[in-house]
């Protein structure tokens, strides 16, 4: 009598299982740690460009340009991208970078979520550093506090 050998349905479906719960377990994580990824690409370039404006006020003792150029960022205009040689300069991937308050005395400079994930997060930072998230998408938390949201919880 021969004996045969292989796996049978049962075995099958167990380990299907297994699988399934492992991925059911990963998959929320794995999001989750994409996400905060994606959320220091606007940190980063929120305290790049707050450094090219305090630059430009060192030079010019004004954040408000008489003149249109080189200012870094213009009232209600998308901020130039701030660039670091000898890095060519780049698109913001999940943002957009505005400045929507700009006098000789203050300025925001503002980033807005985009695709589904991250739309409707808005995060700022003015003259005096101080950050904020002023919305969060369905489903997050806003933070207590002035400061950028870095999880879905509202924690910073």
């Amino acid at each position: 009598m021969q004996r045969q050998s292989g796996f049978t349905l049962i075995e099958l479906m167990v380990t299907v299982a297994i699988i399934a719960i492992l991925a059911a377990v990963a998959l929320p994580s794995y999001t989750q740690f994409v996400t905060r990824g994606k959320l220091q690409e606007a940190s980063s370039n929120l305290m790049a460009m707050r450094t090219k404006m305090e630059l430009y006020f060192q030079d010019n003792r004004s954040w408000a340009p008489a003149l249109p150029a080189p200012q870094p960022c213009a009232a209600g205009s998308a901020a130039p991208l701030p660039t670091f040689p000898p890095d060519p300069p780049g698109v913001l991937k999940y943002f957009t970078m505005t400045c929507p308050t700009l006098t000789a005395t203050t300025y925001v400079i503002q980033v807005d979520g985009s695709g589904p994930d991250l739309a409707g997060l808005q995060m700022t930072i003015d003259q005096s550093n101080v950050r904020r998230t002023v919305t969060v998408p369905a489903g997050w938390t806003l933070p207590s506090t002035n400061c950028w949201v870095t999880k879905k919880s509202g924690q910073c």
